[in-house]
């Protein structure tokens, strides 16, 4: 047998120029190139729920990382974080499979809400931080357009890649833990175990159920892991808050219960909620570098993840081409300036498209079922409401262990990449903030470099961010010293 029997042409090219698709073929299987690539209908479908249900887990646990407060301690309404999350995920992941027309999901990337949440929402208002993302995803997408994208890619060290998503990884599992009350702000020490070195109350406890059942799930590779165990967590909170009426203050979130009917219209009231400008207070250098930050959280993975979900498909050559690699990166951009507007955070592509690759889906039909569930959900927000915030930051700590698993591909055994892994890792968490850590791994990585006479390794693009990054250091002592305030 031939190879292009085992690998049918598309429909242009089996045809002829101008030619007429065969007879017989539904338009979604000519739109969609459903039989082109050797699948059904009822494998997208399938792959395209599967998907859903493995990554359905971020209408919970974005918005617990985006909190709830903005910088004035307003509260922000957890129905219209939830409304947010779902609309932007629902529209990208649509756009991918019209437009793109490959398997891959988008949702909020927990990196970048990270950042919204600890570095940008401090600094300004909910509307400003908002428009600090979809400037980023403008960002992203102009670096697609002129082909910049790959070049920084290329430019920045493979090991400080696999740093930054394992900082960031640690950073997630810290937000978990905190939340969850498994770790405090200690008196004696800087954290504790509990509020007094122990454990304290129900909830907790429940969350220490959920984080153990869900690695035991993964362990016996269940799909939908994460899932399961956030509604099984779910069931066992309400269960023991019935039987040992347990106070309701005790619960981060409120009591797991469900309030009137768990169907409700969206909540859009954050909707639209952007402002461009009045970062006065701020000021230019810290704007610059929030900016940065945010594309830097966004950017490393998608990229990866696209080739990777890609090649599982068996859609990417050897070299990572893939038909619509050019317009899957700039939905995956776009997903900025959607998740900004829509007051949900950025949007990048999920990793756990994959799962439903596994089940047969090659095509972008796959990618719109997915994100008509997410639609659906709009109308399911007290449902999704019901889940203690103890339960979905068990979460968290998986994600963040998950992100770790890309230590396996650092030489610990070189110092010149391994300090500077290791301290992009470390002060992530340690200083609650990603660009300190991505700061200290570039300064440190060139450092060393020079140290051992490899300057030439390090390449224009290091030596611009090294630059920055000592200006960002410096900063505070070099406005100091000429009286700036």
């Amino acid at each position: 047998m031939t190879q292009q029997s085992v690998e049918p042409k598309t429909s242009a090219e089996a045809a002829g120029p101008g030619s007429r698709v065969p007879a017989g073929r539904s338009w979604l299987d000519r739109y969609f190139h459903i039989s082109e690539r050797g699948s059904t209908v009822a494998r997208e479908v399938r792959g395209g729920v599967t998907t859903f249900m493995a990554m359905a887990y971020i209408l919970l646990l974005n918005p617990l990382i985006l909190g709830g407060e903005d910088v004035n301690e307003d509260l922000l309404s957890q129905s219209g974080l939830i409304t947010a999350t779902a609309f932007a995920a629902a529209a990208t992941t649509l756009l991918m499979g019209f437009v793109g027309k490959v398997p891959l999901a988008l949702a909020a990337g927990l990196s970048v809400s990270g950042v919204l949440a600890s570095q940008v929402a401090p600094s300004m208002t909910w509307p400003q931080a908002m428009g600090m993302c979809v400037i980023y995803g403008v960002v992203i997408c102009l670096l697609v357009v002129t082909g910049l994208r790959e070049m920084i890619m290329n430019a920045i060290p493979l090991a400080l890649k696999h740093g930054i998503t394992m900082g960031i990884g640690l950073f997630i599992a810290l937000i978990g833990l905190y939340k969850a009350g498994f770790v405090h702000k200690g008196e004696a020490t800087p954290v504790s175990l509990g509020p007094a070195g122990e454990l304290a109350g129900w909830p907790v406890l429940i969350f220490c159920v959920t984080l153990l059942l869900i690695f035991m799930l993964q362990a016996r590779n269940i799909p939908g892991a994460i899932l399961i165990g956030i509604i099984v967590g779910t069931i066992v909170a309400i269960a023991v808050n019935a039987i040992v009426d347990i106070d309701g203050k005790a619960w981060s979130s409120g009591p797991p219960a469900l309030e009137g009917s768990a169907v409700a219209m969206p909540d859009f009231s954050l909707f639209g909620n952007v402002e461009f400008g009045g970062w006065g207070d701020v000021g230019v250098m810290t704007v610059g570098m929030i900016v940065f930050t945010l594309v830097l959280a966004g950017f490393f993975d998608a990229m990866a993840t696209i080739i990777g979900v890609g090649t599982e498909a068996k859609l990417a050559d050897e070299k990572g081409r893939m038909p619509g690699l050019s317009k899957a990166l700039f939905v995956d951009g776009a997903g900025g300036v959607i998740g900004g507007v829509a007051s949900g955070s950025g949007q990048t592509v999920f990793v756990e498209s994959a799962t439903g690759v596994g089940e047969g889906a090659r095509t972008g039909f796959a990618s719109v079922v997915t994100g008509l569930f997410f639609a659906a959900c709009l109308f399911f927000t007290p449902l999704t409401a019901i889940v203690p915030t103890e339960v979905a930051s068990a979460a968290l700590v998986v994600i963040g262990a998950m992100m770790m698993q890309n230590a396996r591909h650092v030489d610990w055994s070189d110092r010149s990449v391994a300090i500077p892994v290791f301290l992009t890792v470390v002060l992530m968490p340690f200083t609650y903030t990603i660009t300190t850590g991505v700061a200290a791994g570039v300064i440190s990585y060139t450092a060393i470099k020079v140290a051992q006479g490899r300057a030439r390794e390090i390449g224009a693009f290091m030596w611009g961010l090294t630059v920055i990054f000592i200006v960002f250091f410096a900063l505070n002592p070099i406005e100091s010293w000429l009286g700036v305030h």
